[in-house]
C-alpha cells in the first residue's frame, strides 16, 4: 500500500508529557499517529536509551542519568548478542523500556490512513554514545559495522510488530547527527555516512525515512533510497529553496515530504497564526511549482507536522498540546480549499 499524503497530519515523537494517557491520546488525534517517547516521564523513554536496549558494552546509569560505552563489557557481550540475531523478540522495544509502545500495540489501528514507529539512527547514536575515552563509538572500526547491523534489526522488528496492526506503517530513522557530519570537526565524513546509509537501507524493509530536527545538507539527505523525509520547514523556509531540485526530484521519485510548519516553542508558536502559517507552506510550494512540480503531484505527496519536538518549555505540554490542535486546524482548512477528500 502506498504511503498516504493529501496534507494529513503527524508528529515526531518525542513529546513533553509525564502522563502516559495524555501524550498518547495526543498522537492518537493525528490521522497517522505514533507511539510517543517520554524522557520526561522516564529516562528510559530517552530515545538515545531506547535504542540502546541489549546494545553490548552499554552501561546505563538511571540515576545519573547518563548512557556510555565500555569497550571491554562490549567484548564481553557480544558473543551473546550475536547468539540472540535470530530472535525478533530480542531486537523489539520492551515493556520496560516503553510501556506506551506496547500501549499503542494493543489498540485497534486497523482504519487508520497509516502508523508510524521510530527508532534513533546509528549515525547520531554513534556520535552520542561514547567510550571510557570520551571518544564516540562511531569511529570504532569495529563497532560502527555492528551497530548499523544491529539498528537495522531493531527497524525491521518494529516495522513488522505495527504492520500487524496497520498494513500502511512505517519506521522513521531519527537522524539529527546528521547536521553535523559536514563539520570539518566531525572526522566522519559524507563520504563515509553515504556509504554507512546505503549499507543501512540495504537491510531494512520498506516503507522507510528519515527524521531529524535540524538543517543537513538537503541534495545529500534527499539522495537516499528512502520513502518519506521529515523537513523542519519552519526553521529551514529560508534555506530550503536552494534545494528545489533536489526536493522535486524526491517527490517526482514518489518519495512523501512531512513539512514541519508548526512551531512547539512558546515564543515562536505565539508569533505566528494560521495566515502566517498557511502563507509559509504556500510560498515554499509555490518555489517549487514554479521550477515545474504539477501541484497536484506535490499535495498529493505532502504531510504536515509540527516544526520540531519540543522538551524546554517552562509551560511543558501546553505549547505543545496547542500546536498539535493548531496543525489539526491548518490540515484542515488547506485540505478544504485544495478539496483533498
Amino acid at each position: 500500500m502506498p504511503l498516504p499524503g493529501n496534507l494529513l497530519t503527524t508528529a515526531m515523537a518525542v513529546m513533553p508529557h509525564t502522563d502516559v494517557d495524555e501524550a498518547l491520546q495526543l498522537a492518537l488525534s493525528l490521522d497517522i499517529p505514533f507511539w510517543p517517547q517520554l524522557p520526561l516521564y522516564s529516562y528510559y523513554g530517552d530515545m538515545y536509551v531506547q535504542a540502546a536496549e541489549h546494545f553490548p558494552g552499554i552501561v546505563l546509569d538511571l540515576e545519573k542519568k547518563s548512557l556510555r560505552f565500555s569497550s571491554k563489557k562490549f567484548m564481553a557481550e557480544l558473543e551473546d548478542t550475536l547468539s540472540h540475531f535470530e530472535e525478533p523478540q530480542y531486537f523489539d522495544v520492551s515493556f520496560q523500556y516503553s510501556a506506551v509502545y506496547h500501549r499503542f500495540l494493543e489498540l485497534d489501528l486497523s482504519q487508520r490512513a497509516a502508523i508510524r514507529g521510530q527508532l534513533e539512527g546509528p549515525v547520531s547514536f554513534g556520535f552520542f554514545i561514547k567510550d571510557e575515552n570520551d571518544r564516540p563509538i562511531i569511529f570504532d572500526d569495529m563497532v560502527r559495522p555492528f551497530l548499523y547491523e544491529f539498528m537495522a534489526r531493531r527497524v525491521n522488528v518494529q516495522l513488522a510488530r505495527l504492520k500487524e496492526k496497520n498494513p500502511n506503517a512505517f519506521m522513521f530513522i531519527d537522524e539529527p547527527g546528521l547536521q553535523f557530519i559536514f563539520s570539518a570537526m566531525s572526522g566522519y565524513s559524507d563520504l563515509f555516512a553515504r556509504e554507512d546509509i546505503d549499507y543501512l537501507f540495504s537491510m531494512i524493509e520498506r516503507p522507510r525515512g528519515i527524521h531529524l530536527c535540524g538543517n543537513p545538507d538537503w541534495d545529500f539527505l534527499l539522495g537516499f533510497d528512502m520513502d518519506i523525509v521529515s523537513i523542519d520547514l519552519y526553521t529551514n523556509a529560508r534555506v530550503l529553496p536552494l534545494y528545489k531540485k533536489a526536493i522535486i526530484n524526491f517527490i517526482k521519485r514518489g518519495g512523501i515530504i512531512v513539512w514541519g510548519v508548526v512551531p512547539t516553542n512558546i515564543e515562536p508558536f505565539k508569533k505566528e497564526n494560521h495566515a502566517s502559517l498557511t502563507a509559509l507552506l504556500e510560498s515554499t510550494w509555490q518555489g517549487l511549482i514554479d521550477e515545474g512540480l504539477d501541484r497536484d503531484l506535490l499535495l498529493a505527496q505532502s504531510l504536515l507536522s509540527p516544526a520540531t519536538c519540543c522538551l524546554i518549555n517552562p509551560d511543558k505540554q501546553k505549547t505543545v498540546n496547542l500546536a498539535f490542535a493548531s496543525l489539526g486546524q491548518l490540515s484542515q482548512t488547506l485540505r478544504e480549499k485544495y478539496k483533498l477528500y
